[in-house]
C-alpha cells in the first residue's frame, strides 16, 4: 500500500468529517468530477482533429447494487493513466481539473465549463463509503488501472479491465448506524432525488437503469375471463434536465413552462404574479430567474421563515437558500442564480468572496424594484393585490434599516387616502397636496372605517388636507423611522394627526387656545388632579373648534404615540411597555365645556371629577384604546341618569 503523498492522515480526516456539512452531497461532487472528465474529452475533440467525437457519445451513468452495498458513478470521459491516478488521487487537494482549466483558460471558450477545481470533492465519497475503488482507462490507451483506498492510511494501484475510455467510481457504503442511514443511497428513488436536487442541470445526460412495469401482450387464445398480467423490466432513463430553464432564451420558454417550474420547485399551487429573467455579462457573468409570488406563504412572517435564492455554480446547486442575495424587504422573492464566476470555498458550499455576491445582490435588488414599479404604474390592480400580501415586509424593511432604505423602497409603499378614498403612494399624495400644506399627515389604528371617524382626522380633513389611514402594526414605527419623505427643500415631515402639535392652526387660533387655557387654569388643574398620572396635562384644543365636533380628544406628546403604546403593550416579554405622554384636549366650543365651567364655578368638585373621567374615557374609546377602569366608567355613565 502506498501512503498518501501529503502524509497527512489528519488532513484527510478533516476533509471527510469537517469540510462538508451534509453527507448527501457526495453524489454531487462525484457527478461534477465526472462532468469535468467528459468536458476534457469534449475539449480534446475540439482541439485535436484526430479525435472524432460527438456530444451524443458523452454521458454519466449512476447505478447501485443493494446486495453488494455499492453505488457506482461512471463516465465516458477522458479517463486517467496510472500516473494520473497517482497524481490526482494520491495527492490530497491536487486538482487535475484546476490544472486543465489553467492550461486551457484562453482556448476553451464557452463550450467547456470545468466545475471541480479544488481536488477535494472526490474525497467526500469517504463520508459514506468504507472503501472507494476507481477504475479508469485513459482515452487512446489500451490499459485500465484501479485505485483503491479505505480513506485512512493510503491506497493501492493495480491493473484492471474496462471496455472503453472513462472512469468508474465504485463506493462500498458504510453500514447503517442509529445516526446515519446509508441505505438511503441504495435505492432508485434516493439516488434520483439527489441527482435532481443537486445535478439536474449538469450539461451531459445522467442516466440510470430504472425499474418499470408494463402489461404483457394478451395471448391470442385468451378467453373472456382473461385478466391482464404485468411484468417488470429495466429501462435506461435520463434523470437530469441538462439545460436549465434559466439558461434558455426567454423567447424559447412559454409562460406555462415558467409557471410550472416555479410551482414544482418552490412548492406553490398558484402561478407567480411576475417572472423576472436576468442575464448579465461583464466583470461578473450570471443568470437569474426570479419569481414574485401571487400570495404570501403561510410562514412568511414567522421566525422560522428563511429567505434566499437557490445558488448554482455552473449548473450545480451550491446552496438551497442564499440569504445574502436578497434584502429583507424582498424576502418573499423566490428563484435561482447561476454563475460560473463565483469563487467558492474548499467545500463549494459557501463563498470565499462576498464582494461578488454583493455585486449580484445589488443588481437583483434594482431589477426587482424596477419590475415592481412597472407593476405599480402599469397594472395597478395587480400591484395593490401584491402589496396587500407583501407590503408589511417592505415597511418592516425600512423600519429595520433605521430609515436608511426609505429612499430605495419608500416609493413602493401604499396607504389608504381618507380624501381620495383609495390606495396612494407618497408621490401621489404629495402631488395632490394644496400649495400651503407643509407636512404629510397620517393616522394609525386598526381599521380605515374607524380612523375616518376620528375627530383629529376630520379636523385635518376640514382644513382641506388629506390624511393617510394606516392599519398595520408596523406603520407607526415605519413613519417614525422615516421622519420625512422627499429630498432637499421638497421634503415633507410625516406627522401623526394624534400628536400634540400639528402646526395647522393660525396664530390667532393658537393665541385664542392659549388664552382660554390660562383663563380656565383652575378647571383644567382640577381635571388633571382627577385624572392623575393618566394625562400630563389638560388644555383647550386647536383641533376641535366647533360645536359639532367631539367634546374632547386624546393626543400624545413625545416620541411614543397612542398607537405605538397600544402595539407595544400587546407584545410578549416586553415587561412594562413605554407609555405615551397623553394630553386631554377639550373642545371649548362644545356645550360640555360650558357645563364643566359652570360646575367649577359652583364649586361642584365631584361633578368636575366625574366629567373629567367621562371625557377622558370617552376619548380613549374613540381612539380604540383600552379603558383603565371599565367598571368605574360604566358607573359614571349610570350616575348621569339619576
Amino acid at each position: 500500500m502506498k501512503k498518501f503523498k501529503t502524509e497527512s492522515k489528519k488532513l484527510l480526516d478533516l476533509m471527510i468529517n469537517s469540510i462538508y456539512t451534509n453527507k448527501e452531497i457526495f453524489l454531487r461532487e462525484l457527478i461534477s468530477n465526472a462532468s469535468d472528465a467528459v468536458d476534457k474529452l469534449y475539449f480534446k475533440s475540439l482541439t485535436d482533429t484526430d479525435v472524432k467525437l460527438s456530444k451524443d457519445e458523452l454521458a454519466i451513468h449512476v447505478s447501485f447494487d443493494k446486495d453488494a452495498r455499492t453505488v457506482t458513478v461512471s463516465d465516458s470521459g477522458i479517463g486517467m493513466t496510472k500516473d494520473e491516478l497517482e497524481k490526482n488521487l494520491g495527492t490530497i487537494a491536487h486538482s487535475g481539473s484546476l490544472e486543465f482549466k489553467t492550461e486551457n483558460d484562453k482556448a476553451q471558450g464557452d463550450d467547456v465549463d470545468i466545475i471541480g477545481q479544488f481536488g477535494v470533492g472526490f474525497y467526500s465519497a469517504f463520508m459514506v463509503a468504507k472503501e472507494v475503488r476507481v477504475v479508469s482507462r485513459a482515452f487512446g490507451s489500451d490499459e485500465a488501472w484501479a485505485w483503491v483506498s479505505d480513506g485512512v492510511e493510503g491506497y493501492t494501484i493495480e491493473e484492471a479491465e474496462r471496455a472503453g475510455n472513462g472512469t468508474d467510481i465504485i463506493l462500498t457504503l458504510k453500514d447503517d448506524t442509529d445516526e446515519e442511514k446509508y441505505d438511503t443511497y441504495l435505492s432508485e428513488w434516493g439516488l434520483k432525488n439527489l441527482i435532481k436536487k443537486y445535478s439536474n442541470y449538469v450539461r451531459y445526460p445522467i442516466t440510470m437503469d430504472c425499474d418499470k412495469t408494463r402489461e404483457k401482450p394478451k395471448p391470442e387464445d385468451a378467453g373472456d375471463d382473461y385478466k391482464p398480467e404485468f411484468e417488470h423490466y429495466t429501462e435506461r432513463e435520463t434523470v437530469n434536465s441538462m439545460v436549465p430553464i434559466w439558461k434558455r432564451s426567454k423567447s424559447d420558454v412559454t409562460d406555462e413552462e415558467y409557471n410550472e417550474f416555479y410551482k414544482s420547485n418552490f412548492h406553490d399551487f398558484a402561478d407567480p404574479a411576475r417572472t423576472i429573467k436576468v442575464h448579465a455579462e461583464g466583470a461578473l457573468t450570471y443568470d437569474a430567474l426570479l419569481f414574485i409570488p401571487s400570495r404570501a406563504p403561510f410562514d412568511l412572517y414567522s421566525k422560522d421563515y428563511k429567505k434566499g435564492l437557490a445558488l448554482y455554480s455552473s449548473n450545480v446547486l451550491i446552496m438551497d437558500k442564499c440569504e445574502e442575495l436578497l434584502p429583507d424587504c424582498f424576502n418573499f422573492v423566490r428563484g435561482v442564480v447561476d454563475s460560473a464566476d463565483l469563487q467558492l470555498n474548499i467545500s463549494r458550499e459557501t463563498l470565499q468572496h462576498n464582494s461578488q455576491l454583493r455585486a449580484i445582490a445589488n443588481k437583483l435588488e434594482k431589477k426587482i424594484k424596477s419590475e415592481l414599479e412597472k407593476m405599480r404604474d402599469n397594472h395597478r390592480d395587480d400591484y395593490e393585490k401584491f402589496f396587500e400580501q407583501f407590503g408589511r415586509g417592505l415597511k418592516f424593511g425600512i423600519y429595520q434599516s433605521y430609515g436608511m432604505q426609505k429612499g430605495l423602497f419608500g416609493d413602493l409603499l401604499l396607504f389608504y387616502s381618507a380624501k381620495q378614498q383609495k390606495m396612494v403612494t407618497f408621490e401621489e399624495y404629495t402631488a395632490a397636496m394644496p400649495t400651503d400644506q407643509k407636512a404629510i399627515y397620517y393616522a394609525a389604528g386598526d381599521s380605515t372605517d374607524r380612523l375616518a371617524k376620528l375627530p383629529v382626522v376630520n379636523s385635518v380633513l376640514d382644513r382641506g388636507y388629506d390624511v393617510l389611514l394606516c392599519t398595520q402594526d408596523v406603520d407607526e414605527f415605519t413613519f417614525q423611522t422615516m421622519q420625512t419623505w422627499g429630498e432637499g427643500e421638497s421634503a415633507k415631515e410625516l406627522k401623526n394627526v394624534a400628536s400634540g402639535d400639528l402646526g395647522l392652526e393660525t396664530e390667532d387660533e393658537k393665541k385664542a387656545a392659549e388664552d382660554a387655557t390660562k383663563e380656565n387654569e383652575g378647571l383644567f388643574g382640577a381635571m388633571k388632579d382627577a385624572l392623575g398620572d393618566s394625562v400630563t396635562k389638560v388644555a383647550v384644543s386647536t383641533k376641535l373648534a366647533t360645536a359639532e365636533a367631539a367634546p374632547a380628544c386624546i393626543t400624545a406628546e413625545g416620541p411614543v404615540s397612542l398607537e405605538m403604546e397600544k402595539i407595544l403593550s400587546q407584545m410578549p416579554d416586553m415587561g412594562e411597555a413605554p407609555k405615551s405622554d397623553r394630553v386631554l384636549e377639550i373642545n371649548a366650543a362644545h356645550p360640555v365645556f360650558a357645563t364643566l365651567k359652570a360646575a367649577q364655578e359652583a364649586g361642584d368638585a365631584e361633578k368636575v371629577k366625574t366629567y373629567a373621567s367621562l371625557l377622558y374615557n370617552q376619548a380613549l374609546l374613540v381612539e380604540g384604546m383600552p379603558l383603565e377602569d371599565p367598571v368605574a366608567f360604566a358607573n359614571a355613565v349610570a350616575s348621569l341618569m339619576k
